[in-house]
């Protein structure tokens, strides 16, 4: 291996030179790069590194330029690595990428300033510390919901399952709505000119309605050990187990299992595991259906996350479509609005993000 030299310090598997940092040579910016021999890897100028962060994955894609697919997508567990910083250098050494000069991620957390703090995990972090750290050219961090909603009208039918009836209505607003370890909310609003402005909003904390004598109980319940009942606690992984216990707890059982793979694996078998998955499909329903009223989206409502995809048979046959159209005076209206489950092998939030770069 060639050994650089730079600011009388030698240098063995170079990686960010300060003094060739930022430069320009022959339409290549060197950043980053990588002594292999005496060939030198050069960083594409428009090369991006594209992030979407949940409570429990990290997903990393990286784009040679604008136009170019998504490539090199690789999914890292959160609670492998004590930071985002981490996770980003990991997957870059795993590919051998230098650092790019463009960055975009979409995190499950409001972004209000610089301080980012993820609402389900420990990570915290300074953007501007973050983009000095890499030296990006550009570094946008926008909430992992609106990522999702800015590529909503470049995911194709075929990823897309419907649940009910309904066809969409040309330039209206789309909902989206989506449970995994949080619940996150968010919609697509026409701007004009074939131009859509994503909201970004944290609706998956308003406050949770029952429907039923035995929703009523399931809320009471969790008001008992939470105080405020968001929908997000019972719409999300945790959720799904807070339903469970809540279960159990109704008819004086014990709850035996603690995760919602294991209370989705016995949802055909165990009584409170299949009630909780009732449950789950019945208020995600009234909950979409107060969004699709809120935003108007006659554009259709579009189901996210890593849950709804597993639970598409019994969202067929439960009664979440009723919920959605179950709102008095305006069950006409809210019947003619489609209601889809994102079933796309990769997170189309690493798609949006990528277009939060042009935005």
């Amino acid at each position: 291996m060639a050994e650089l030299s730079c600011d009388g310090v030698f240098h063995r598997n170079v990686k960010a030179l300060s003094c060739l940092g930022g430069k320009t040579i022959g339409g290549w910016r060197l950043v980053n790069f990588q002594v292999m021999g005496d060939l030198l890897t050069k960083v594409p100028m428009s090369s991006r590194l594209i992030g979407d962060v949940g409570g429990t994955n990290a997903r990393f894609a990286w784009q040679s330029d604008p136009a170019a697919p998504l490539t090199l997508i690789e999914r890292l567990p959160c609670s492998n690595f004590e930071s985002i910083g981490a996770a980003i250098q990991t997957y870059l050494d795993n590919h051998g990428l230098p650092t790019p000069r463009f960055c975009a991620i979409g995190i499950a957390t409001p972004i209000t300033g610089d301080r980012v703090q993820m609402t389900n995990h420990h990570w915290s972090f300074s953007i501007s510390a973050l983009k000095n750290h890499y030296q990006f050219e550009q570094f946008i961090v926008i909430n992992d919901f609106t990522a999702l909603a800015l590529a909503l009208p470049e995911i194709a039918r075929s990823e897309l399952h419907q649940i009910g009836p309904g066809a969409e209505v040309e330039g209206s607003p789309k909902a989206l709505i989506g449970a995994g370890t949080g619940l996150g909310v968010s919609g697509l609003l026409p701007g004009g000119k074939s131009a859509w402005v994503p909201i970004a909003g944290e609706g998956g904390h308003v406050s949770l309605s029952a429907q039923t004598e035995e929703e009523a109980a399931v809320i009471a319940h969790l008001r008992a050990g939470f105080g405020h009942v968001s929908a997000e606690r019972v719409l999300s992984g945790p959720g799904l187990v807070n339903l469970y216990e809540a279960s159990a707890a109704i008819d004086s059982r014990s709850p035996a299992l603690n995760t919602p793979e294991k209370i989705l694996q016995a949802s055909d078998s165990d009584p409170d595991c299949k009630r909780a998955v009732q449950w789950f499909c019945a208020f995600l329903g009234s909950v979409a259906g107060d969004l699709a009223l809120t935003l108007g989206a006659r554009g259709g409502v579009y189901i996210g996350g890593g849950i709804a995809p597993r639970l598409l048979a019994q969202l067929e046959t439960s009664m979440f479509r009723a919920r959605f159209e179950d709102k008095g005076r305006f069950r006409s209206y809210l019947s003619t609005i489609p209601t889809w489950v994102i079933v796309s092998e990769h997170s189309p939030a690493l798609i949006g993000a990528a277009r939060a770069l042009e935005h």
